[in-house]
């Protein structure tokens, strides 16, 4: 086979003629292009797969094979793939069905060389262009995720998600992510899909728990026409939709233990039957999904499949909810001030010292996204720009910590009073940061987290 990297872009001539296959041969040939031809489509697919040629130049009407599904495995084959369709009788629907369905050009037999010509070059620019055009933004992305395009956070335990994230992200395995609402479960799920193999592909989200499970299947799988009432057509499902790419399912705990049924047969058997079908649909969709409940909790409840929870749970991401990440909170400020300023078309506002202060000592029991809306919040309320206190919400002045260590009169106290108060009084001092508590106690996480149990600490 000629070497294409020393010669002109490679073209694949299809017809069911051997005349035409050899006059085109010969003409591309001379014009600097490395001509490949098959005759006919069976042989047009098979070097479609083995070649995967620049350019596909494909007669519509052969037997057996004709050229639109030439089109169509030049498409799954390599979406850039310009596909130019050639016809001795054109008619306006077969053009229209031709372009519609993705062709590059449709050109009428007899053609003059010259326009023919014309046509692969501006097929093989377009080529070009398109891929370098990918190349470029995978570049980009690649660029900035290693120079501070990461979900913003520095705290150990936040830096630990990420590492897990960026490991997993190539794969193609299912990821469960926990955590507290508002924790960011979706900004770790679409970090992951922009770190995969599946970047180019669609990243589609729902929350189970917003839809009733009649409405909520129809999302997922799709239905056909007729299947119910108000099913006045065909619909493509989620997981279809996400084809090639990733499916973020957050608060998959909240689905029903029938609707379980249909999602372990996708994890199984990477197949959806839609609503009212009778054949199963195979789909190439990477699964990601999140909850904030406790699935093992869920399990003994009997409200929640285990053989669902294993397959889902492959790779476990726990995010830790904002008061163990106190570190990251003067970031999250700052990106989030930043960001209503642009949207706002205004310089970015600043806290006040007090106000960053009343900030840092909130527990924000809805975590980063509370924290998002109380800025909003504040900058909407402050005309100047420093947000002082007042322009905080007022739980936030009210809250009360909770204190961790108790004074006790006892004059010769138990060990395990003394280990808990002293415990407890570590935990305090590293902000509720369970993981810098632990090492400072220097014992493992699990043990602290065991120990808090015991005490009835545990939050």
């Amino acid at each position: 086979m000629t070497d294409r990297h020393l010669s002109g872009p490679c073209v694949l001539v299809v017809d069911d003629e051997a005349g035409i296959l050899e006059s085109l041969r010969i003409l591309l040939k001379n014009e600097g292009f490395t001509p490949h031809v098959a005759l006919g489509g069976r042989q047009g697919l098979d070097q479609i797969e083995s070649l995967a040629p620049d350019v596909v130049l494909s007669d519509i009407r052969m037997p057996a094979v004709g050229g639109l599904e030439i089109l169509s495995a030049a498409r799954q084959k390599d979406p850039d793939m310009p596909v130019i369709l050639m016809t001795a009788q054109a008619t306006l629907q077969s053009a229209m069905q031709a372009v519609n369905e993705g062709a590059f050009y449709y050109i009428q037999k007899p053609f003059r060389n010259d326009e023919l010509l014309a046509i692969l070059r501006r097929a093989t620019e377009h080529r070009t262009l398109r891929v370098e055009n990918k190349t470029l933004k995978q570049e980009i992305r690649r660029r900035d995720k290693s120079v501070g395009g990461r979900p913003i956070g520095k705290s150990r335990a936040w830096m630990d998600v990420l590492r897990l994230a960026e490991t997993v992200a190539p794969t193609d395995s299912t990821v469960l992510i926990q955590g507290e609402s508002g924790t960011g479960k979706e900004v770790i799920a679409r970090y992951i899909h922009d770190l995969s193999q599946r970047t180019e592909g669609p990243f589609l989200s729902i929350n189970c728990g917003a839809l009733p499970e009649s409405l909520l299947e129809s999302e997922l799988f799709g239905h056909v026409k007729g299947s119910f009432t108000g099913a006045v057509k065909d619909k493509t499902g989620l997981f279809a939709s996400a084809e090639k790419g990733t499916f973020f399912l957050d608060e998959i705990g909240e689905t029903t233990p029938a609707t379980q049924v249909k999602l372990l047969r996708v994890l199984q058997q990477r197949q959806i039957i839609p609503v009212g079908a009778t054949e199963a649909v195979s789909i190439n969709t990477r699964l990601l999904a999140a909850t904030n409940r406790d699935l093992d909790e869920e399990i003994r409840r009997g409200t929640f499949r285990r053989d669902l929870y294993y397959r889902l749970n492959v790779i476990a991401v726990h995010l830790p909810p904002l008061r163990e990440r106190s570190d990251d909170i003067p970031l999250l400020v700052d990106a989030f001030l930043q960001r209503t300023a642009q949207q706002r078309s205004e310089p970015p506002k600043q806290l006040s010292e007090s106000a960053l202060e009343m900030v840092m000592r909130y527990p924000w029991p809805g975590n980063v996204r509370e924290l998002e809306n109380a800025l909003e919040r504040a900058c909407i309320l402050t005309d100047n720009g420093t947000i002082e206190l007042g322009a905080l919400p007022e739980k936030l002045s009210t809250h009360t910590p909770e204190r961790l260590v108790e004074e006790r009169a006892t004059p010769n106290p138990p060990l395990d009073v003394i280990e808990r108060a002293y415990i407890l009084w570590v935990l305090q001092s590293e902000g509720g940061n369970k993981t810098r508590a632990a090492e400072a106690l220097g014992i493992d996480p699990s043990t602290l987290h065991r120990k808090l149990q015991r005490f009835g600490a545990e939050n």
